[in-house]
């Protein structure tokens, strides 16, 4: 079945209805999609699983490389690269599902995502013919590995404050490169690094290619991490680094700009890792669950044990819906503007910077989710799980990063509030309106609907609509409040947020309930159904309690009284058995050995 393509704009799900046929979920995979999915897989399982203790206790980075090598004799480096170029031109949501598969591997996910991501799609998208010809092919193949110098000691979230500077030459034929960048993810044995620097007294960031071989670049030794200790990280120090004129990246002063893009394109990869590192770690805890014995029983037995499976589960079904759900609104965004004229590589920029707001909302989720599973692994394991004999360990150890790459969960929540609002004065999203809807219907009789009404999930949708008049009554007041202000009601900020991230999270998995009993029946999802259901009804309440925050941070007296009353109004679902519900999902996860939704 070829899903319908999506007409809505990034962030537009706030305010209006997506139709189930409209969005993609993973069982829309075509076969060519499912084939790059099980070379992930086998890779993955013959050569990278079994060597995980190896890969971190390596005393160099030697077989990290040998590993990035065999990945890129499969492919694996070349997904998102065009043909012309050595790769295989494949849309988002291939890279998206690349990602996904390798994400269970931890510091090699990371390495190979750094390889393929931020340290090649910045020539993939800004680099003139030149640099593409020059570039792409080594890095489609492997043969040149690829780092990413942005970050530094005193900038990190605030990127454009970076100190690396570059200097003309005295004979104008190239720039001297003079600075210190860390956190370097590849940096030992990277052939290329995308470097940010301000030329002369420039107030923004100007990108380069530097080569290695140009000379001037000095390293520490790699980082002693908390987790992903296989992945190599460093400082990096370049001291007058010549670099030729030609290899300035994109426009003098757009530097920030392609940090920013790139940014987006990593956020949401970084959730479909995280799916992929979550399905792991659930599969894990759900074989040791069914083997490890108690008072005469596998502990998978005791319902306490189920609840923590159940979770996990229907968690990971909501970041998954949600993840692939964006990732196809961006494919389809890109193909739309490639329709309408625009060159390819810009509209894959336009494309992603469209579905931002969802980027950084599934970065946050995702990432969250991934936490979550692995500590219900750790407690799963008992004992085991914190021994590092056992696989808890590690997963847990590695997951702690992702709530920090990529802008930490906290300033993608900051943003994602942020750039709501900043499009709904630029007119690009009708906020106001249905804000203003909001308040005027508070203060009005509460509608209580009609038998009349048909059609599948008709009281959901209602529950969804209601929580979407949630966050516009508590945003809306508090734009009204503080006004250009505030940005410096940052709890307030984050609070809104979260009523977002739990409110897309829990629509995409019911859309996908939905569009999947349209295609196989009722009876075949029941699963499905359930894990949808009571993931709504959990964000039901963390919707009450986060919009509560909100609200009690600036309302007072009667307008504090309403606004709580409006907020009970939207925050309403009728009751159904949660226990039996989630003991469901566990169940259909015990039987699977793993994620059942696969």
């Amino acid at each position: 079945m070829i899903a319908a393509k999506s007409t809505l704009k990034g962030g537009e799900f706030l305010i209006a209805d997506t139709p189930a046929e409209s969005v993609f979920i993973p069982e829309d995979l075509s076969e060519e999609q499912r084939m790059v999915a099980a070379t992930c897989e086998e890779f993955l399982n013959r050569e990278v699983m079994p060597r995980l203790k190896e890969l971190d206790e390596a005393k160099s980075y030697q077989p990290m490389v040998d590993l990035l090598n065999k990945a890129g004799e499969l492919g694996l480096l070349a997904t998102s690269i065009p043909e012309t170029y050595g790769g295989f031109g494949m849309n988002f949501n291939t890279s998206m599902l690349v990602t996904d598969k390798i994400g269970a591997s931890g510091g090699f996910a990371v390495a190979l995502s750094a390889h393929t991501g931020i340290g090649t799609l910045p020539i993939l998208y800004y680099g003139n013919e030149e640099q593409k010809a020059k570039y792409l092919p080594k890095l489609a193949t492997g043969e040149w590995k690829a780092a990413y110098c942005l970050t530094e000691p005193d900038s990190g979230s605030d990127a454009n404050s970076a100190k690396t500077k570059a200097t003309l030459a005295p004979d104008g034929t190239h720039y001297l490169l003079n600075g210190q960048k860390m956190w370097i993810t590849n940096g030992g044995f990277a052939d290329i690094f995308i470097v940010f620097a301000k030329i002369d007294q420039d107030k923004n960031l100007t990108a380069f290619i530097v080569e290695k071989d140009f000379g001037g670049i000095t390293m520490n030794e790699p980082e002693h991490k908390l987790g992903i200790k296989s992945s190599d990280t460093r400082q990096i120090f370049f001291n007058d680094t010549p670099v030729p004129l030609e290899n300035q990246l994109y426009t003098r002063e757009g530097g920030f700009k392609i940090a920013v893009n790139i940014l987006n394109i990593g956020r949401i990869k970084l959730s479909a890792a995280c799916v992929g590192g979550a399905k792991s770690v659930l599969a894990q805890a759900v074989t040791y669950a069914q083997e490890r014995r108690q008072f005469n029983t596998a502990i998978a037995n005791f319902g306490a044990i189920q609840y923590k499976i159940g979770e996990m589960a229907l968690k990971l079904f909501a970041a998954e819906s949600a993840t692939y759900r964006a990732g196809q609104n961006i494919d389809d965004a890109i193909e739309s503007l490639i329709a309408g004229g625009m060159p390819e590589s810009e509209a894959k920029l336009k494309g992603v910077e469209q579905f931002a707001i969802e980027c950084a909302i599934l970065k946050v989720h995702g990432s969250e989710v991934l936490d979550y599973v692995v500590d219900e692994g750790v407690q799963i394991y008992g004992g085991m799980g914190y021994s590092a004999d056992a696989p808890m360990e590690r997963a847990y150890r590695d997951s702690r990063i992702n709530r920090i790459f990529e802008g930490t969960n906290e300033i993608n929540r900051l943003l994602t509030v942020d750039m709501i609002l900043k499009r709904a004065m630029k007119g690009q999203l009708d906020i106001m309106a249905p804000a203003m809807a909001v308040g005027k219907e508070i203060m009005s009789i509460p509608d209580f609907g009609t038998d009349e009404e048909e059609g599948l999930f008709i009281k959901e949708k209602k529950v969804l609509k209601n929580l979407k008049k949630a966050i516009l009554l508590a945003a809306g007041a508090a734009v009204q409040k503080f006004m250009m202000a505030l940005d410096k009601e940052q709890e307030i900020i984050m609070n809104l947020a979260d009523m977002l991230i739990e409110v897309y999270a829990a629509e995409s998995a019911l859309l996908r309930v939905e569009k999947l009993i349209g295609v196989r029946g009722e009876a075949a999802v029941t699963v499905h159904r359930d894990a949808a259901l009571v993931y709504l009804h959990e964000a039901v309440e963390k919707v009450a309690w986060a919009g509560r925050q909100a609200i009690t941070s600036f309302a007072e007296g009667d307008e504090l009284n309403v606004m709580l009353m409006g907020l009970k109004r939207f925050t309403k679902i009728d009751p159904i058995n949660l226990k039996d519900a989630r003991r469901r999902v566990a169940q259909a996860a015990l039987e699977a050995n793993g994620y059942p939704f696969n």
